[in-house]
């Protein structure tokens, strides 16, 4: 009879065990409608007259308070929010627009909190932005708060009742060609935490980031990387000078296929091109060991570097050399000072190349030179334009990551 009762028992355990099972496969399981998933990356998939909405299959919690969103293309509206739901949510309706629920709306900067009328919360985002939503762990009893960030900023902030149910991250959009790049394991800390500086740390160095994200030292690509017309463009604020005359990145991550280049050019230099390919520019680069110097075509220059190097780029400055860097210097009118034989190798350069007569062309002539892991790799002789040269970096495929330190050779 004890072993009837025992077999009985272990059957009724089974079966509780299964149906628990079950029921943590639907609470953990992520929703999404008219929206495609591919690893991180969200798409729209709908017609643009009906919302796509994404439901994570976890909520926030304690331990994981916070999450980002990248934008990769807005496509045709722009129209994509970024906040937090019920489980349960409606799949056809934007976050923020059904009750318990609280979104930030790229497209018009607002904060819609339960209602499909929206209040002004931030400014507009566009493509490479990076919008951040999480809860307060110091939220007080019977209210929660939700915090927005956009590129490492907090935006502010909404205290919500305390809803029975957890909140999970969403992600809606509503016209073609809308693409996302997903974070939910991202880290969010304040200036107290740690005694550590906000996310953003070092964003002002760069004058211009096209495609790239910079989070400190690293620089992400965040664009498609399917055509060559996808190039992440990232240029220094200020020139190369003679107090701050050379500049190194370390590759990270080579992504996909480590299109990384690293190189000079005017401030006006066009966004969708990599660095060496356009008239103004000249770059070492990384998948394939070329000089490209105002040209799509490079002539071989060093070995290819990989995950883990080091690559260096750097002018030696005349004596007597001064830069009017001014506002208005956009001039990209680099040319080369080099005989056919195209590039000088250190290892081979003799004291002739030291001290010799160029043409009269516009322009004072500098020494562009690169390294890798320390060592001089090859140099050539360029004319600086008014403005000077700019360290410039270019990424195309997906996975790209670097750490940049601009005064390497500051102390």
């Amino acid at each position: 009879m004890d072993d009837i009762n025992l077999h009985y028992r272990i059957l009724n355990w089974r079966r509780r065990i299964r149906e628990i099972r079950e029921v943590r496969a639907v609470r953990y399981r992520e929703r999404l409608k008219r929206m495609l998933r591919d690893g991180d990356v969200l798409r729209y998939h709908g017609n643009s007259d009906e919302v796509g909405c994404f439901v994570a299959a976890r909520p926030l919690s304690r331990r994981n308070p916070y999450y980002e969103v990248t934008i990769i293309d807005t496509g045709v509206r722009g129209m994509i929010a970024v906040g937090l739901v019920p489980q349960s949510y409606k799949l056809d309706h934007q976050p923020g627009w059904l009750p318990e629920s609280v979104a930030f709306h790229a497209d018009d900067g607002k904060l819609y909190n339960g209602n499909t009328v929206g209040q002004q919360f931030g400014p507009k985002c566009c493509r490479g932005d990076r919008i951040g939503c999480g809860i307060s762990p110091e939220s007080d009893d019977g209210q929660l708060t939700v915090f927005f960030t956009k590129n490492g900023k907090e935006l502010g902030s909404v205290e919500l009742p305390a809803a029975p149910d957890a909140l999970y991250p969403a992600v809606g959009m509503h016209s073609l060609g809308e693409e996302v790049l997903l974070d939910l394991n991202a880290e969010w800390r304040t200036e107290e935490d740690d005694g550590q500086m906000i996310v953003d740390s070092h964003e002002e160095d760069w004058g211009r980031l096209y495609d790239v994200r910079v989070t400190g030292m690293l620089l992400e690509y965040v664009g498609k990387g399917k055509s060559i017309v996808d190039v992440g463009l990232a240029q220094a604020r200020r020139p190369l000078n003679t107090r701050f005359h050379y500049y190194e990145l370390e590759i990270t991550d080579a992504g996909e296929k480590c299109y990384i280049a690293l190189g000079l050019a005017c401030r006006s230099y066009p966004k969708n091109r990599h660095p060496g390919w356009s008239r103004g520019s000249i770059a070492y680069h990384a998948d394939d060991g070329k000089l490209f110097h105002g040209s799509g075509v490079g002539d071989p220059f060093g070995p290819r570097c990989f995950e883990g190097d080091i690559m260096g780029c750097g002018i030696l400055f005349p004596l007597d050399y001064s830069l009017d860097c001014g506002d208005d210097a956009d001039d990209c009118d680099v040319e080369v000072f080099q005989k056919p034989s195209e590039v000088q190798n250190d290892l081979y350069a003799g004291k002739e190349d030291d001290e010799q007569e160029g043409e009269d062309v516009e322009g004072r002539k500098v020494m562009v030179f690169f390294t890798r892991n320390g060592k001089v790799v090859g140099r050539r002789e360029v004319a600086l334009p008014a403005g000077g040269l700019y360290p410039t970096i270019g990424m195309m495929s997906s996975g790209e990551k670097v750490r940049v330190d601009l005064q390497p050779l500051s102390g």
